[in-house]
This record gives C-alpha cells, structure tokens and sequence, in this order.
C-alpha cells in the first residue's frame, strides 16, 4: 500500500465518504514489513487478534533478532518459540527487555502481562517429563492475556493425584492437557470436566510411543466428547486456540 493510496483512504473516512469499518476491512491484508529474508505481518493482530509469533527452529540468532525487534516497534507482547539460548542471547542485544523461558524454549518481550481474559486456562501433565511441551503452552497463553493454572504430574499410573486437583481443573474455562506415552490422560479429563479439552500428544515415551505418534493416535480414538487435539509437541498449537476459546464472549 502507497502513501497516497492510505492518505485518500483517511481522507475518505474523515469525510465521511468511507466508514471505518470499511476502512479496517481493506487494511486487514496489509501491510507487511520486507526484511529481504522476511516479511513481517504487522496487521496479524487486527485479522486474528494476537501478533504473529517467530518460530526461531531454523532461523539464524540474527534473523530471530531482527524479525522480534520490527515486531517490538508495533506490539506490547512478542514471542518467539523453539528458541535456543543463543537466540535469546541476539535477541536481547536488540531488546534488552526480553526473557528467556528455558523449559518453554520461548523468548518472550511482556510489556502488558495483565489477563485481559477473565476465564482460567488450566495446563495439565501426564508426567514430569511433559513439562518442556506444557510450559510452552502456559507461556504463550499468558504472553496472549490469558491466567493459567498449572497442575502437573498427575497422569494415570498414579490417577489419585488426579482427583487430588479435580477442583481446580473443573474450575478451568478450557483444559489444555499435554501426555506422551499412551496418552490416556485427554480421554480421562475428558469425561470427567464440563470444559473444552484440548489434548496434545507429546514425543514422550519408550520405543512403542513411536515419538509421540501413538499418544496421538490414542487421543484422536478417544471416546470422551468434548476433546480436541493438535500436533505432537505443538503446546504454541494448543494455547492458542484455547486463547480463542477463553475470549469467546468477551470484548477487548
């Protein structure tokens, strides 16, 4: 989009020639930033409702840093996913402000970190060994305004710790629930919550697991109603669209 072209198209809506709702709906496609080796889409947020995200797995430090700091310029949240410690390290010499979250492999720039959602996300774990997948879940939905109950290691092999948190888990406005090995915990906490049950398959488990193909198999065949699943390991997946699911209802 040229400069004239957007200098007519305020001009039209001052006038009263063009409605702003007209207006918002020609720009939702544009613009986007050329980096040469990218293209930033600024005007993500006012499509879908939430910034684009980097997913830093084969991108250069450099390259991650760059995209992160153009989309820092019109954004209060920025994150970038399956980052390394040494994508964090270029990041920061950029934007200072940023953190790192280890187990999340997320770099995230938090500028407003209020809820601007009022239900609760609850993200649930089969085991310990789930927590990288559950945490990239947890800090991305808090990244996109939302509060999020953590309850981990409560998986079938011992399912008395399950029930130990049932409460708070019920109390959830969507359920994220992250399991490898068999992953049986989605079809349980499925029959057992009123919620939306998101499930996400993990790469967790001995050789059988098949990484994670037979955890996602197993929550795909699941006979408890009301679970959806996304890809293995995909917790950026699962968290946004439980984001989508908190705001339903609510305005901005």
């Amino acid at each position: 989009m040229d400069k004239e072209y957007l200098m007519r198209l305020l001009e039209d809506v001052a006038g009263g020639n063009t409605s702003p709702e007209v207006a918002a709906d020609i720009l939702k496609d544009l613009p986007f930033e050329d980096l040469g080796f990218a293209n930033i889409d600024h005007h993500r947020k006012l499509r879908t409702g939430y910034p684009e995200a980097v997913f830093c797995q084969g991108k250069k430090p450099q390259q991650i840093a760059e995209i992160m700091k153009g989309l820092a310029d019109k954004n209060a949240n920025v994150i970038g996913t399956r980052a390394t410690l040494a994508d964090y390290e270029a990041v920061k010499a950029v934007l200072p402000e940023a953190e790192y979250f280890e187990d999340a492999r997320i770099i995230a720039l938090l500028r407003d970190r209020l809820p601007h959602a009022e239900g609760t996300i609850a993200v649930v774990t089969a085991g310990t060994a789930d927590i990288p997948v559950a945490e990239e879940a947890a800090v991305t939905a808090e990244a996109l305004g939302n509060k999020v109950d953590r309850i981990y290691d409560v998986g079938v092999a011992g399912i008395h710790r399950l029930f130990a948190k049932l409460d708070r888990i019920r109390e959830a406005r969507v359920v994220i629930v992250v399991a490898g090995m068999e992953g049986a915990l989605a079809s349980v906490v499925g029959g057992l919550v009123e919620s939306p049950v998101i499930a996400v398959p993990t790469s967790i488990g001995y050789g059988a697991n098949l990484g994670g193909i037979s955890a996602l198999l197993s929550m795909l065949n699941s006979c408890a109603n009301g679970v959806g699943i996304v890809n293995i390991d995909n917790g950026f997946g699962a968290a946004y669209l439980a984001s989508n699911i908190n705001r339903i209802g609510e305005t901005e």
